[in-house]
């Protein structure tokens, strides 16, 4: 698995980067067990960088794929929705302690819209930072899905950005897939880390996982890309594709076989716009949230192109 500096950090990853989101309690939910074990064999295979959250509830299952692989030394990036010094510490200690370790590799704001919430979440950033100074944490950085959020990581000259980007531009909230690709080329430029999320648009984009990531791979701006995996399948799939391999046969029956559902995220408000969009009628709302007949939704994908909220993903 090739490995690159993240910008102007000094910290090196895999170019392909485990994002954690689908094994734990708000996706697949994996076991521990398992979990730890898939997350064991992705660092056997090469892979040393992991995102994860305050909010996705994987923090274990990482401490134990580092027990179970004997290494402890990947590159872990972590974020949260931290708004203050009182919650910006919490959440720190809370990474710290779940996953036994005293140093951070990477911590961000989670799902940054703008500058202008970054200056709400300012005093939270202003404790990262000093943490950093301290040398708790390597970088700060930020996670968006807007392109004004990028904008507003460079003005605030953070180390890392993580930002929602893919073939289709599927998810971006406030602009179309050149215009964030503008941003971030620019972020990049001046010296930040970039990994980008959703390169398959949530699970949405699968049918065209080939493109996607031939996508994401060739933009020379990003250095890293997070992909979310919940089969040894999918991982040396993923190596084999990022290794220039493609995918195999055997990868692409294996791949087409998995069982795909549509997941709605707790985060969705109800707008009912994906309601309006389904054609089959698969989709309704029940007390104020979006909900799912599996008897009737075709896995169209068309429904997470209206959700503003990102709130809908195939897994």
């Amino acid at each position: 698995m090739d490995q690159v500096i993240l910008g102007n950090t000094g910290i090196k990853v895999s170019r392909l980067c485990f994002g954690t989101l689908t094994i734990g309690p708000l996706q697949a939910p994996l076991p521990l067990e398992a979990g730890a074990a898939l997350l064991a064999y992705a660092i056997e295979r090469g892979i040393n960088f992991f995102d994860t959250a305050q909010l996705y509830e994987t923090y274990p299952y990482i401490r134990e794929a580092m027990r179970l692989s004997g290494k402890h030394d990947v590159v872990i990036s972590t974020k949260t929705y931290a708004y203050d010094r009182e919650t910006a510490t919490q959440a720190v200690e809370e990474a710290r302690r779940e996953l036994d370790r005293d140093y951070i590799d990477i911590f961000k704001l989670h799902e940054q819209e703008s500058e202008h919430t970054l200056r709400g979440h300012m005093e939270a950033l202003e404790y990262l930072w000093e943490q950093k100074q301290r040398g708790v944490i390597g970088a700060v950085g930020l996670s968006t899905h807007m392109v004004a959020g990028v904008e507003g990581a460079i003005k605030n000259e953070l180390d890392i950005l993580h930002p929602l980007l893919n073939v289709d531009g599927l998810g971006i909230g406030d602009g179309a897939r050149a215009e964030m690709e503008s941003a971030v080329k620019a972020a990049y430029e001046k010296g930040m880390g970039v990994f980008s999320m959703k390169s398959m648009g949530g699970g949405n984009l699968f049918r065209k996982a080939e493109s996607c990531l031939e996508y994401a791979l060739g933009l020379p701006y990003v250095h890293s890309v997070a992909i979310g995996m919940q089969t040894k399948d999918e991982i040396d799939a993923n190596i084999d594709f990022f290794g220039g391999k493609g995918f195999s046969p055997a990868a692409k029956e294996a791949l087409e076989k998995k069982e795909r559902r549509l997941h709605i995220e707790f985060w969705c408000e109800g707008c009912g716009d994906c309601v309006e969009r389904c054609g089959p009628k698969a989709l309704r709302l029940e007390e104020g949230k979006a909900v799912c007949d599996r008897q009737r939704c075709i896995l169209c994908g068309y429904c997470s192109s209206v959700c503003g909220m990102m709130a809908i993903k195939m897994v």
